[in-house]
């Protein structure tokens, strides 16, 4: 008798938990995995208090360690980050702090700055006045999920970012926030092109038509995998996303590794200028650095030819990776971030084009240390696609391909979607963002500069290891 009481008072606890946990919106895990989610929860939780005997430390998991992951998921959360008994991290590289940092009411904020030029060659009709220096990468629908690209447009909405659109085309979803968007414009051409998979002038002001599309990019190449086009599996191309592409449903959307039409940096010039004259908005180029000679012969152009300036370039480090990828090429292709970026900031002042071309820096760029390098190495803005990934709750089970995601994030199965409430989440990227601009406005004030616009190369040093002593990065 006892034993039939207990086991039917366990079945309406475990009952009264999977009503629970399949009705609230807070945590997808537990809306998708009712009651079993417990125990990934559980183990986070006695994970810190364990592993002090475990021998794995917390920045030794890849591609993303804990430390990190926990700081976006605080961050999203709106907890403290605060730490206590000192510094965990083994930095590369320090902010040099001023001895008399700037005080509460000295601080300012960003200024922001305008992307793209209303007089002389290369001129827009509109150009963009960018107010924030983190945003959100481009991450295409299909690779993300709805709901997940639902959330992220309401959530760049409400914290003033913009968000990228990645290769995959303009959906609904990215316009469902009122967000300022990049519409960027793959090899593929997804979304801007005609029958026969060329660009198409009409569709490109079908788009510019949206106010909400503030700039246009053109995709050279990702840190992912530079030299080979996006990949998103046939399970994935559901009948919207084809009609969304302009291609068949139910095959695999595989992008060429160029675009067919742009085969040097002259052939570059052209098409930036084509872009720009049919839709009146600031064109960017994205790439993935393998030299300093395309940098050379690319802003010598540009300087011949002012009317294929590019108004902004978006430098992706080799270690990028939202992209499904070969190995190889997301292992050992592409300069990262830490090389690449100070190669476009020096080629862009040596050719006088401080004033006429913006840099956006990528490359696993998520935590504020990392944002604040990239502003003082000379980049005008940051973008991260993984750190927002991460404020949607993705726990890095490395299923994006799959289509199985268990948070939704960049699931195609419906069940596993409905999961992730795009009302809940969108609180919580607006909340990652604000707190990345927070805290490198804190780096700022104690380097003694009143807003992060005024970081200079001189306000970080490298760590050297092995060597007694610290390295200027100017």
């Amino acid at each position: 008798m006892v034993v039939f009481v207990l086991a039917l008072l366990l079945l309406l606890v475990v009952s009264a938990l999977y009503v629970h946990d399949v009705r609230q919106s807070q945590h997808t895990i537990l809306r998708n995995f009712p009651v079993v989610g417990h125990v990934r929860y559980f183990a986070e939780t006695w994970g810190e208090y364990m592993r002090q005997y475990h021998y794995l430390p917390d920045w030794a998991e890849r591609p993303f360690n804990r430390l990190e992951r926990s700081w976006v998921y605080r961050s999203a959360k709106g907890v403290s980050n605060l730490v206590s008994f000192g510094s965990e991290a083994i930095p590369t590289f320090v902010f040099r702090n001023a001895p008399f940092p700037i005080l509460d009411e000295e601080k300012g904020h960003y200024p922001g700055k305008r992307i793209g030029i209303t007089e002389g060659p290369g001129a827009c009709v509109t150009p963009f006045m960018a107010r924030s220096f983190f945003n959100i990468s481009g991450m295409s629908y299909g690779a993300l999920s709805s709901a997940a690209v639902t959330a992220l447009s309401h959530g760049a909405a409400r914290a003033g970012v913009w968000m990228g659109t990645g290769e995959g085309g303009l959906a609904p979803y990215h316009l469902a926030g009122g967000a300022d968007i990049m519409m960027q414009i793959g090899t593929a051409k997804y979304g801007v092109r005609d029958a026969h998979g060329n660009l198409s002038d009409e569709r490109l002001r079908e788009l510019a038509a949206h106010p909400q599309v503030r700039c246009f990019e053109i995709k050279l190449a990702q840190g992912a995998k530079p030299g080979k086009g996006g990949i998103l599996p046939a399970a994935k191309v559901t009948p919207e996303i084809a009609l969304i592409r302009g291609i068949p449903a139910g095959q695999d959307s595989i992008s060429p590794n160029r675009h067919h039409d742009i085969a040097n940096v002259r052939e570059l010039g052209d098409f930036v200028a084509r872009v720009r004259a049919v839709t009146g908005r600031p064109v960017g180029v994205k790439f993935c650095l393998g030299g300093a000679d395309f940098l050379e012969e690319w802003f010598a152009d540009v300087l011949a030819r002012p009317q294929g300036c590019p108004d902004y370039v978006h430098v992706d480090g080799g270690e990028g990776g939202t992209g499904a990828a070969p190995a190889a090429l997301a292992e050992y292709v592409g300069l990262p971030i830490t090389q690449a970026l100070p190669m476009v900031v020096d080629a862009r002042r040596e050719h006088g084009l401080e004033e006429r071309i913006r840099i956006v820096a990528a490359g696993k760029l998520l935590t504020p240390d990392k944002v604040a390098w990239a502003l003082c190495m000379g980049a005008d803005f940051v973008v991260s696609a993984r750190g927002f990934m991460f404020s949607l709750g993705c726990i890095q089970a490395l299923k994006c391909g799959s289509g199985f995601c268990p948070t939704g994030v960049t699931a195609s199965d419906p069940r596993l979607i409905r999961g992730l409430d795009p009302t809940d989440k969108a609180v919580r990227v607006a909340r990652y963002a604000a707190r990345v601009v927070e805290e490198v406005e804190i780096i700022a004030h104690s380097c003694g500069v009143a807003d992060p616009s005024g970081f200079r190369a001189h306000h970080v040093t490298q760590v050297e290891r092995g060597v007694s002593g610290f390295r200027n990065m100017e």
